[in-house]
């Protein structure tokens, strides 16, 4: 049986964590973008050209695509828009 990290959100798309495993997995993906960030941005300096641009969201890419990927392989249910419960319950 697998154990799930995320739950679909109620409102909106996407999912949110529902225990300490996903609450940690979020928490790692927010440092790994702001060590990633700190590190390219005081390596490069100022973001003067494309290029400097294209290693920086590259690297962010990099991060956020496996961070997704588990997100949603964690998740119980299905991604999808969600509107909330409205009247008793039912989804609009």
């Amino acid at each position: 049986m697998t154990e799930y990290w995320f739950k679909p959100k109620t409102h909106g798309y996407g999912a949110t964590p529902m225990n300490w495993k996903g609450w940690a997995a979020t928490a790692l993906f927010a440092l790994a973008v702001g060590g990633f960030a700190t590190t390219a941005l005081s390596a490069l300096g100022p973001l003067d050209s494309a290029s400097d641009y294209a290693i920086v969201f590259g690297g962010v890419a990099a991060i956020t695509v496996p961070f997704v990927w588990l997100c949603r392989i964690k998740t119980n249910g299905p991604w999808r828009w969600q509107w909330g419960h409205h009247d008793g319950g039912v989804d609009r």
